[in-house]
């Protein structure tokens, strides 16, 4: 007899299962088309709206064609993990000039290596079930348009902040996928439920949404104090307020995040009292330490020079008090050329104050 057909519709409520096993709060599965995004991409980095992040650029069309990434693809299982946080004590952080501000997104460990296992364990699930089949993981790890294939899923829209929110959950969770050579149904994409709605865009502090649906990269505090590397514009600092490392406002803002659901997961919960730390504390951190304290966690990447200048940048912008004074001069012989410089411009703030 001829082998049975494979029951493709049932093969992907079991997917389904099994990633809500694994822990994904959210689940779907589109196709490989991405000619709209890919027009969009390229005319953003035409734009030059990327900064310096180059690898934006590189691997031509690969990351709108999943395909010519991995080929034989037909599917991505597309998949979101909750990460949202307590919206009115972020905000009382931000308002709080002593106390630094890390994007709610790295206040725990790294997420990459989490949802990567969960992911390639899914990926063993399924091939215990089916037998083996082509697949490749990914979080955040290669030339990926992971909103707009989660979108094609059906997990959210693309907000005029360019996050992914969910109707049902806001937009506080981190995205992977599952690319497969399996022919199985995709799920109705999701529509856009903004309407006039602009908070987000008036919100950002450097105005780097400059138009529904666009960012220049360049003005964006995610960026600034994340990728990129060297001195940060001069106009802009005063604008950075308190935060170290990225920046949450345009989510803090958006009316839909009244649904975000807060997190259980441990790897997620605060670590090294970063949702209450002063500046100061966190400027007297040496390499050693740094690298110790963010052993595992999202923020290592900037490495210890950017976190002294971003840091410098906020006490510039902190009350005057003893101790931001105090924690400034102390790195005014740092021997990086670039930390001494946002030390120097932040005391001259203080000075002219």
């Amino acid at each position: 007899m001829p082998p049975a057909t494979p029951d493709h519709a049932a093969l992907a409520e079991r997917i389904r299962a099994l990633a809500h096993a694994a822990g994904f709060q959210r689940v779907g599965i589109s196709g490989v088309e991405l000619a709209d995004d890919e027009t969009h991409l390229r005319d953003w980095l035409q734009q030059g709206l990327h900064g310096s992040m180059e690898w934006m650029a590189r691997h031509g069309d690969k990351r709108a064609r999943p395909a010519e990434l991995v080929p034989d693809t037909l599917r991505v299982v597309s998949v979101g993990m909750d990460y949202g946080q307590d919206a009115d004590a972020a905000w009382a952080n931000l308002a709080d000039g002593e106390r630094a501000y890390v994007a709610r997104y790295a206040l725990g460990r790294d997420y990459h290596k989490l949802m990567r296992n969960r992911l390639q364990a899914l990926a063993d699930d399924v091939a215990r079930e089916i037998g083996p089949f082509g697949h490749r993981v990914f979080v955040d790890s290669a030339p990926v348009l992971e909103r707009a294939l989660a979108r094609n899923a059906g997990l959210g829209w693309i907000g005029k902040h360019t996050c992914l929110i969910d109707k049902d959950g806001g937009s506080w969770f981190f995205l992977g996928e599952l690319f497969v050579d399996l022919p199985l149904p995709v799920d109705p994409p999701a529509g856009a439920h903004c309407g006039t709605c602009m908070r987000c865009i008036d919100v950002c502090p450097t105005r780097a949404i400059t138009a529904p649906y666009r960012l220049d990269a360049r003005r964006c505090i995610s960026y600034l104090t994340i990728e990129h590397e060297g001195s940060i514009d001069e106009a802009l600092r005063p604008l950075v307020g308190n935060r170290i490392f990225g920046c949450d406002d345009c989510q803090l803002v958006c009316p839909w995040n009244k649904f975000a659901r807060r997190t259980d997961e441990p790897d997620f919960r605060t670590r090294n009292n970063l949702d209450q730390a002063t500046l100061a504390e966190l400027f007297a951190w040496d390499e050693d330490e740094f690298l110790r304290r963010t052993e595992g966690s999202a923020i290592r990447r900037s490495g210890h020079e950017r976190w002294l200048r971003n840091i410098a940048v906020a006490l510039g912008n902190a009350p005057g008090t003893d101790a931001v004074i105090e924690a400034l001069r102390s790195r005014r012989e740092h021997p990086s050329p670039v930390v001494r410089e946002h030390v120097e411009w932040a005391l001259s703030r203080h000075r002219s104050s």
